[in-house]
């Protein structure tokens, strides 16, 4: 029976893998290159903020706007990925120029990274109720496969790429917690927001007794970095599961507010921008003002989610912004996961903590316009290699869910398994998010309002 099994890409498989080994080879080269100095030394935050403002100038540059005239959507794909762009960008960058006092706009940007998986999933799962096998080698694969690879290759822990497992416990939790909504709903016969509520306190009270308990010092078993990356993120992935069940009336206000007539869309808009500046204040005057982080880390669970849900609300504050994008920012939100693990090993060095020396005279004391060449030089090789790391790893992805969806068929008999489909606009994480808006602009209001 299972020599008959057909791998149309096993080919194409066998091939992405060899291009992922000459990519980490070239990662081991980048991660061990003898010129260098300590990242510290690199501390210029006038050079983090002039990098933002090119990157201010080339998101007006490439600014698209794409009219739906069936209906506001909101979150749109284009748009989540532009999101993740620009928090991408300024990661990268604070950790280049060690930009100390944003620190905690960079955990809200990471934490908002992490409340998009479950945001994100929340819908797929609800719209799609796919739950199969393949569905979660899929996004295993797409989360785990290139780190698990670089960190078993350079010999590094694989807490340095902690976003990863935040994620991928993100995606489980989600689909957990999704499913045992449908099993209250078919099982004791509940509506669906019963159902739905249902799941996500039973969800939230597991999160509690282990978070808010002892139990949560078990992940010191595993490490110590990941005890507090874990911890920081608690509440993150649930949090934007919420948001993902409240998105129906979300839609529905959007409809209401930049569907209307003119003069009612002038009043919302400017009503709910100055609502976004405000959260954004109040989260800033109350605690992201803190210069002593470990100060502000143990808050931070708690109050991420309001500066998110406030730059939300001002990002889609009119229906034009809605539909408009820049492509710049869409591209760099596509290649996040990659560019976050190759960002430690090359374009900086030795796990992040050295700057590497590709241009002679670029070093700490070096001239400001080599050391800038330098940098250039390393980010377009930087780039370049995860923008071809993420192509072979969708190779790699949609490759092994063949294979298993065409062995689960010959096991069966020849019957087809059933809600199998690989979607790679609808990928996971940091990285590579479910696509909120896809599924939630597709979603229909009548189910989910019952």
């Amino acid at each position: 029976m299972f020599s008959k099994i057909e791998w149309p890409s096993r080919n194409a498989f066998m091939i992405a893998q060899a291009k992922v080994t000459v990519i980490l080879i070239i990662a081991h080269i980048g991660n061990t290159w003898s010129s260098s100095y300590p990242r510290n030394d690199n501390h210029n935050p006038n050079v983090f903020w002039i990098m933002n403002t090119f990157l201010a100038i080339a998101t007006v540059a490439t600014w698209t706007h794409k009219e739906k005239p069936s209906r506001v959507v909101l979150l749109s794909r284009e748009q989540t990925e532009e999101w993740k762009g620009w928090m991408q960008w300024a990661f990268i960058f604070y950790h280049y120029y060690r930009v100390y006092y944003v620190y905690n706009e960079i955990r809200v940007f990471v934490s908002a990274y992490v409340w998009m998986t479950g945001f994100g999933n929340f819908l797929y799962f609800d719209r799609k109720g796919d739950y199969s096998l393949e569905r979660i080698v899929s996004m295993v694969i797409r989360i785990n496969y290139f780190p698990l690879a670089l960190s078993y290759f350079l010999n590094v822990p694989l807490e340095l790429y902690y976003v990863v497992p935040l994620h991928t416990m993100g995606f489980f939790m989600t689909m957990a917690t999704c499913y045992l909504g449908t099993v209250i709903e078919k099982r004791l016969g509940l509506d669906y927001w019963k159902s739905r509520i249902g799941a996500i306190l039973i969800s939230f009270f597991v999160h509690v007794a282990f978070y808010e308990t002892s139990a949560v010092d078990s992940l010191l078993l595993i490490s110590k970095e990941l005890h507090f990356r874990f911890q920081a993120d608690k509440y993150s992935a649930l949090q934007g599961l919420v948001c993902g069940l409240l998105m129906g009336k979300a839609n529905e206000y959007m409809q209401w507010a930049y569907a209307g007539e003119p003069g009612m869309m002038f009043w919302t808009k400017w009503t709910q921008r100055a609502s976004g500046i405000i959260m954004i204040a109040l989260w800033f005057g109350t605690y992201g003002k803190l210069s002593d982080k470990f100060e502000y880390n143990p808050v931070h669970p708690y109050i991420f989610v309001i500066p998110v849900l406030g730059w939300l609300m001002i990002r889609n504050s009119s229906r034009w912004l809605c539909e408009s994008h820049s492509t710049v920012l869409e591209f760099l939100g596509r290649n996040t996961l990659e560019t976050y693990v190759l960002q430690f090993h090359v374009f900086m060095t030795k796990n992040v903590q050295h700057i590497p020396i590709v241009i002679p005279g670029s070093g700490a004391d070096g001239n400001m316009w080599l050391r800038t060449a330098n940098m250039l030089l390393c980010g377009v090789v930087f780039v370049s290699l995860a923008v071809w790391a993420r192509k072979n790893t969708v190779v790699t992805q949609e490759s092994v869910v063949e294979l298993l969806r065409n062995v689960r068929e010959a096991w069966s008999g020849g019957k087809k398994p059933t809600g199998s489909e690989v979607d790679n606009d609808e990928e996971a994480s940091f990285l590579e998010t479910e696509d909120a808006s896809k599924a939630a602009s597709d979603v229909e209001m009548k189910e989910i309002n019952g």
